[in-house]
């Protein structure tokens, strides 16, 4: 989670798509709305359903035209020969 959300802070969508599951990756990325700033992430929660299942709550900080903003989601991931990606999540 810490890295994709750094992927994020770096507009690196090349990293977020090759860590997202093939089932649910969408084929692009939108680029940030100019002026974004990520200013933090919270990892809540990081719970292991088994050795190929986990989720993960999070809250991701921004401020976007003098507006915070917040993120908070519980993501599910799926670990496929030795590497974990990001299946979905959902957001509050």
């Amino acid at each position: 989670m810490r890295s994709r959300y750094a992927a994020y802070v770096l507009g690196r969508h090349d990293y977020l798509l090759a860590t997202w599951h093939p089932s649910t990756r969408p084929a692009t990325l939108a680029p940030d709305p100019p002026g974004l700033r990520w200013l933090g992430l919270e990892v809540r929660a990081h719970r292991v359903q088994d050795p190929t299942h986990a989720t993960v709550e999070f809250v991701a900080r921004s401020k976007l035209g003098g507006r915070a903003q917040r993120m908070h989601e519980t993501s599910r991931f799926v670990r496929e020969d030795g590497a974990w990606t990001y299946l979905d999540g959902e957001t509050r």
